[in-house]
């Protein structure tokens, strides 16, 4: 079903439900799922030039900086050009969405509105066990047995990125920095905004949105 011209980006602040969103375009209109989260995990993973770089700034709890994810999403899309893609993570900042038209500019651009309260609740619920990496969250996928490991019986941790306070300015660095990013797609006439506190229910009009997209490029084709 997916087109080789739609190239689709999609923008929300930690907690808002990209990544489940993203799943199921994916999956709707089979498009390819592009995480610049799941690229860095791999590059770390595998020892990539780039992954040890990224490491040295995560280990000293610095922010990897813009050239970097830039350089490891550019090589990912290089790869790609006659792909039908949805970017999730990526472009963040203005410097990024500048670097993204080099290669190709997105025809639809999602933003997800999430209430902060929201946000910051979904967040602060996230537990972990370190060992194998679960994430629980007290809220959608609670441990049976509260404060311990389902699998191992072992503790469960809240990391300080997870703590309210924590949260709260993670949200408010966010927004600092996406806003010339949604600013730039506004002014394109690409951006929609979704605004809600449920996935499933913002779902059916991103749905929708992407539907008559596909539609329209169809019919263009044809």
């Amino acid at each position: 079903m997916a087109s080789k011209l739609l190239r689709a980006v999609i923008l929300g602040p930690p907690g808002s439900g990209k990544g489940t969103v993203c799943q199921r375009i994916a999956e709707s209109f089979g498009l390819q799922h592009l995480s610049s989260g799941h690229f860095l995990r791999e590059n770390i993973k595998t020892d990539t030039e780039l992954g040890i770089l990224a490491k040295q700034y995560i280990q000293q709890g610095l922010l990897i900086p813009d050239h970097v994810i830039t350089r490891l999403m550019m090589s990912e899309l290089e790869s790609r050009r006659v792909q039908p893609w949805l970017l999730d993570g990526f472009p963040r900042t203005i410097t990024q969405a500048e670097a993204l038209d080099k290669i190709c500019q997105p025809d639809l651009v999602i933003s997800l509105n999430i209430p902060f309260e929201t946000l910051k609740d979904r967040l602060s619920r996230r537990w972990i066990h370190p060992p194998s990496g679960r994430v629980y969250n007290m809220e959608f996928n609670p441990p049976q047995v509260q404060g311990v490991d389902d699998v191992t019986g072992e503790p469960l941790i809240q990391q300080e990125e997870d703590k309210p306070e924590a949260v709260a300015a993670k949200l408010r660095q966010y927004k600092e920095v996406a806003k010339p990013v949604i600013e730039l797609y506004k002014t394109r006439g690409i951006l929609h905004s979704f605004s809600g506190t449920e996935t499933n229910k913002i779902w059916p009009y991103v749905y929708s949105l992407f539907s008559s997209k596909m539609a329209s490029i169809g019919a263009k084709e044809a």
